[in-house]
């Protein structure tokens, strides 16, 4: 994982300007499962926007694209996506909140979206995110 240095930045996701229904269509297009709960969705999505009618723009944004098929509380991926380690998350040193967890972190794993950069996350939050564990 490429590290940098920079800013410290307290929350949020890593890019201001990114379209929250975007970063979650792609958070959704690179989820490892082929298939988990629509709870489990929203959990990942939740790292991006707590609003519940973005959440559901993001879900029916992301069923509009082919990213994911909703069926009885169960989300079905397209499959071929998920984040590479060692080129889309970069790892920066600073004072970080988890944006999953909301622990003090001292390295801020962040996922590079095209939408933008998604986190701040822990080193085993980013991987919960991904759907790595």
């Amino acid at each position: 994982m490429p590290r940098t240095s920079g800013s410290s930045n307290g929350g949020g996701s890593g890019s201001d300007s990114a379209d929250p229904v975007e970063l979650g269509v792609e958070l959704l297009s690179k989820l490892e499962h082929a298939e988990l709960s629509v709870a489990d969705a929203v959990d990942r999505i939740e790292t991006i926007t707590t609003d519940p009618t973005t959440t559901r723009t993001i879900l029916d944004e992301a069923e509009k694209r082919g990213v994911v098929e909703r069926e009885n509380g169960i989300l079905r991926t397209s499959g071929g996506g998920f984040v590479r380690f060692e080129s889309e998350v970069v790892v920066r040193e600073g004072e970080f909140t988890c944006q999953r967890c909301g622990a003090g972190i001292s390295e801020g794993h962040f996922i590079r979206f095209e939408a933008g950069d998604h986190g701040p996350f822990g080193s085993s939050c980013i991987r919960k995110v991904t759907g790595r564990d």
